[in-house]
């Protein structure tokens, strides 16, 4: 029973407990600081082993249980205590049951919570997907098309975090994980409260916002329009299933009343789901299941998605679909790949068979002449391990496939190259990691568009360039007309002729040299607002997360580091999970 306890704790994961070696019990910055670590093993161990015992002799376990962990969470600060309470009751029934057959001691328990050296566990046991025979082709380099070719231009919208609750002038650095809302309070008399557009704190963003972004976007030219998740706001301790599905709707429509005459894509982001990161495999049944959640997608993406397409969203939360002559899109459902999932404590061997369908689906599309398209939430670099590594190895068998991937989340502007397995020197794809619509935490709101390799005989169907578009907050809150303003155009900020992945690799190289191009870097990474300085040991792991497509290898950045600050650049670069 003492598993069940750790269940609910790490559903304090939306109050900001940090993420151990892989146990998913964190969610976003902005949150209260970590505890664990000030919790010694022996401790934990018998802090465990104390509540095993007492819990076996309570006649309501898992009522026992809730309220340990209300007041663990208390004791230990995580959040106010309205919060804990809240937060607790939201996540019990899915979490105990994700839990209930992962019975572990006290102390596997605490090696979860502290690392190895405090106890062994293994539960993310080691995996390998199953690739074809078929030879991989030859590689043939990308190259730039003559000036005349068509260029597809692709609206990328992602992290778009609809508060309903968001109320200009309320304090927007309340107590709470999330303010700028309805019970965030009023400011001092000396600070300014929220603005009517938006606001650099830890704050989402109002619907006005967000309609208006889509009313400017109806006067420019899209051809497709990739959507990639978490509509929701940040308020996870208080969300209803009937909550989600009505930010799923109102943000549809919007798409579909502004952007109506262009096709989307969409994606499922981690906050789709109540409780936050609550995404059981498909043989989990009855009321755990997301079936309420695919199901909502289904009927609200009906019009955009072919019926094979709205088969597989409906099973599992991934599809694929063909755009036109000889480009596919493949939509990922990367909860399966998440640390902060905690229904992979179940069982996280290819959730959902998802890995290998997309083999399949890639080896259709080498077979055919196709180029494909993948979108997704949660970069590859920031999913568990074991995943992220099959999926790295199944980019570098399709890497003359795959013409370009697409995920969202970190609410920053950067990227993540591949690089081949036996050397991992020659890049060989990019993940573009596009920034959130949202403000959280102290961002501009901001959008991105791809020009992509047009549709004509032998097209890369590549990525060629990028445009980023934000608001300035400062000084939309000072108007009633707010207007959206370019920011920022890839090659011609970076001096780069084109944007293949060598071009990427070889602009991290000039970033590592280069301090003035990497200041700039930063300041288009935060979209145009930050009050951060990054010495160096930020730069370093900033400079690691663009070369980690791979999670947790240490061989692709050991020649960033210098001495004493590699510690330091795990903690930063870690920070990347937090969203």
């Amino acid at each position: 029973m003492a598993a069940r306890l750790l269940a609910l704790c790490a559903g304090l994961g939306a109050l900001g407990l940090p993420a151990p070696p892989g146990l998913p019990v964190h969610l976003g910055p902005g949150f209260p600081a970590p505890a664990w670590k000030n919790i010694s093993c022996w401790s934990c161990r018998a802090m465990f082993t104390a509540l095993d015992i007492a819990l076996q002799f309570d006649s309501n376990l898992d009522e026992a249980a809730v309220v340990a962990a209300t007041k663990l969470c208390i004791d230990l600060k995580l959040a106010p205590q309205d919060i804990c309470a809240q937060a607790i009751g939201l996540f019990k029934h899915d979490v105990i049951a994700a839990w209930i057959n992962s019975i572990l001691k006290p102390s596997e328990i605490c090696g979860l919570l502290l690392g190895i050296d405090c106890g062994r566990w293994d539960i993310y046991s080691d995996w390998n997907v199953t690739l074809p025979d078929t030879p991989k082709p030859p590689v043939v380099p990308p190259k730039a098309p003559r000036p005349s070719a068509p260029v597809t231009r692709v609206l990328f919208l992602t992290d778009i975090h609809w508060d309903k609750e968001y109320s200009p002038g309320t304090d927007p650095d309340c107590k709470d994980p999330l303010c700028c809302r309805r019970g965030s309070g009023l400011p001092p008399r000396y600070r300014k409260g929220a603005g009517k557009w938006g606001e650099y704190s830890k704050c989402d963003l109002p619907l006005r916002t967000i309609e208006n972004l889509l009313q400017h976007l109806r006067s420019d030219h899209f051809d497709l329009v990739y959507w990639t998740g978490d509509i929701p706001a940040h308020n996870v301790w208080h969300q209803s299933r009937r909550d989600q599905v009505v930010a799923l709707d109102t943000i549809t429509a919007l798409l579909r009343r502004h952007l109506g005459h262009v096709r989307v894509y969409p994606s499922v982001g981690n906050h789709e789901s109540t409780p936050v990161n609550s995404f059981p495999p498909p043989f989990v049944r009855g009321n755990q299941s997301s079936a309420w959640l695919y199901g909502a997608m289904v009927a609200a993406w009906k019009d955009w998605l072919p019926k094979e397409a709205l088969e597989t969203l409906g099973r599992a939360g991934f599809y694929t679909v063909k755009l036109g002559p000889g480009l596919r899109l493949v939509s990922l459902n990367m909860n399966f790949c998440s640390h902060e999932n905690f229904w992979l404590l179940v069982n996280s061997t290819d959730p959902a068979g998802q890995l290998q369908w997309l083999i399949g689906i890639l080896q259709e599309a080498e077979n055919s002449g196709d180029k494909v398209h993948i979108i997704g939430h949660i970069p590859p670099g920031l999913c568990m391990k074991v995943w992220s590594w099959n999926y790295y190895r199944i980019v570098n068998r399709y890497e003359g496939t795959i013409a370009a991937q697409f995920f969202g989340h970190t609410h920053v502007d950067e990227f993540e190259v591949f690089y081949d397995e036996e050397t991992l020197s020659r890049a060989v794809s990019v993940a573009f990691i596009a920034p959130s619509v949202t403000t959280y935490i102290d961002l501009n709101p901001g959008y991105r568009v791809y020009q992509i390799d047009g549709n004509y005989p032998n097209s890369s169907h590549s990525v060629l360039d990028h445009e980023t578009y934000i608001l300035n907050l400062t000084e939309a809150n000072r108007s009633e007309s707010p207007k959206w303003l370019f920011l920022y155009r890839l090659r011609e900020a970076y001096g780069m002729d084109t944007a293949f992945p060598a071009d990427m690799d070889s602009l991290i190289g000039r970033l590592a040299q280069d301090d003035r191009l990497f200041h700039k870097y930063w300041y288009l990474y935060h979209k145009g607002h930050t009050t951060q300085v990054c010495e160096q040991a930020c730069k370093t792991a900033t400079l690691c997360a663009l070369r980690t497509g791979r999670a947790d290898d240490p061989h692709l950045c050991k020649d960033l580091h210098k001495k004493g600050t590699y510690g330091e650049t795990r903690r930063l670069w870690r920070q990347r999970k937090m969203c």
